[in-house]
């Protein structure tokens, strides 16, 4: 897309990448990058940079795993720290909007370092959960609200919240705004903060949509493009295995259950716990995310997915994007998605930021067309497996290590602890998991393709994710012993399969 009266500039080439310092970002972000273990700008950040931290309106394309969110933060609290001013009872001074609130947690995890390092305060506005605490935060006067924009309309309407003081406004993820059907709060939302300020416009794709955000909303912005809409992520692997419908169940225990986190995706949230459920009852740690979750229940399953009680997520679309977990190696389609832009969210969960992943899509003899279609449209060239059977020596490749089997699953209570199972020590000693840790890393040596080479992920701590590569055991990862039922090499465990499974679904009977 090119805008008009809009300087463009594309960030391809290969010259000498910048510090942050370099790009002016103050030396106390700095230090707060330096100590998360990052020194090195990615290309969006790179390219943003300079002028958002001139003030300058920017409109910034980037692939999901990007380092979007550092793009945009580090500009924001570099003005607002640099203004000085103070927040006004119920008048934040930025605006961060966001379309979910997972994205919504997860910028405001990596903002609160930054923020208090530089005193100023922030509140989280989403709906889902109780207002109360969210009018209370806004009363006591907050720097900056991120916010979903059906919640934060809700608290203006009830006048608890006014934008007449924004400085700066941040949309994330515009596009799937766009396709949330958003826009017209998002655009009753910056109708309502002054002209004057700033405005940032972050977006994996640039349409039609973002184009009308653009043309009413910035003021001769700049365009910074990090790659091309479709350009494949070179770290990313990608993979079709065409079975029958019947081994899906199969290969999918056979996977997940390999050292490290997987996320699976699923077309329908009753498939999504469905699927979840079977994991579980075949032996692996498994966790849903979807639109029938309560908040707390979201956030007591993302919790165990984080801390490697869960080793397995599986999310509906819901999940494709705002969720950074690190060290998720292996997307695995269970459901191929109707459209491409999907399919490129879904499997940016792995090969963030220059780390290596593998996406693996599952193929009926029904969906062979779609799945063609699918991945012509997405600029991919999949490699293709061919299973006669409910095993294959291609699984070993694609998920490295020893297959673990822990009896039971994962069950949380409502309160999000793990429940033990009853009267076998063995079992409870099996399921036992600490807090901690990533859920294991793989300890095949890393993702192979072809001539059997560790590949790993080069750069900083927290804008990278490997699954292989020599790791400490951590506080989460898989047992050695204690009752946990192993299993080596490809084959696929037997699973357990209650119900019957459309190609497209693992909804099933109950």
């Amino acid at each position: 897309m090119r805008h008009p009266d809009v300087s463009d500039s594309s960030v391809n080439s290969a010259s000498s990448v910048p510090s942050f310092s370099d790009l002016l970002v103050p030396d106390e972000l700095v230090s707060i990058l330096t100590a998360r273990g990052i020194t090195t700008p990615t290309p969006i950040q790179a390219a943003t940079l300079p002028d958002s931290l001139a003030g300058r309106d920017v409109l910034g394309r980037g692939r999901t795993g990007s380092g979007k969110t550092y793009a945009f933060l580090l500009p924001l609290v570099t003005r607002l720290m640099q203004s000085g001013k103070r927040p006004a009872a119920g008048k934040p001074r930025a605006l961060i909007l966001a379309p979910t609130r997972e994205l919504v947690g997860q910028i405001q995890e990596a903002l609160i370092p930054l923020a208090e390092a530089t005193g100023l305060t922030t509140q989280t506005v989403f709906g889902g959960v109780g207002q109360n605490p969210q009018v209370n935060g806004l009363r006591r006067g907050v720097d900056i609200v991120l916010a979903c924009p059906g919640r934060l309309e809700d608290l203006i309407q009830q006048g608890h919240c006014s934008l007449a003081n924004i400085e700066v406004t941040i949309l994330d993820e515009a596009d799937h705004m766009a396709d949330l059907g958003f826009l017209p709060a998002v655009r009753r939302l910056l109708e309502a903060t002054p002209r004057s300020g700033q405005r940032l416009l972050f977006s994996a794709t640039l349409d039609n949509a973002i184009d009308v955000l653009v043309k009413k909303f910035l003021t001769n912005p700049t365009v910074h493009q990090a790659d091309s809409a479709q350009s494949p992520v070179s770290t990313m692997d990608h993979h079709v295995l065409h079975l029958a419908r019947e081994h899906r169940v199969s290969v999918l225990v056979d996977l997940t259950s390999a050292p490290g986190r997987t996320v699976v995706f699923t077309r329908t949230k009753h498939g999504a716990k469905a699927l979840a459920r079977q994991l579980n009852k075949s032996g692996v740690p498994t966790v849903d995310l979807h639109g029938n979750l309560s908040q707390n229940a979201r956030t007591r399953n993302m919790e165990a997915f984080h801390s490697g009680k869960a080793t397995t997520l599986v999310a509906t679309d819901i999940a494709a994007r705002g969720i950074h977990v690190d060290d998720v190696a292996l997307v695995v389609h269970a459901d191929p998605p109707t459209e491409h832009k999907a399919y490129l969210h879904r499997s940016g969960r792995t090969a963030r930021a220059g780390a290596a992943g593998t996406v693996v899509t599952l193929m009926t003899d029904e969906q062979v067309r779609d799945v063609r279609q699918l991945t012509r449209a997405a600029g991919i060239k999949p490699t293709l497996t061919k299973f006669t059977g409910a095993s294959h020596p291609v699984l070993a490749e694609l998920a490295p290590g020893e297959r673990v089997l822990v009896p039971g699953g994962l069950e949380l209570s409502a309160s999000g602890q793990e429940v033990q199972p009853g009267g076998n020590g063995g079992r409870g000693n099996g399921r036992n998991r600490s807090g901690g840790g990533n859920g294991g890393a793989r300890s095949g040596g890393g993702r192979r393709s072809g001539g059997g080479a560790p590949k790993t992920g080069g750069g900083p701590a927290k804008q990278t994710s490997t699954r292989g590569g020599a790791k400490p055991a951590a506080a989460g990862s898989r047992p050695a012993g204690g009752g946990a039922r192993r299993r080596s090499g490809a084959g696929a465990p037997s699973a357990s399969s209650s119900g019957s499974h459309s190609a497209s679904s693992f909804s099933g009977r109950r």
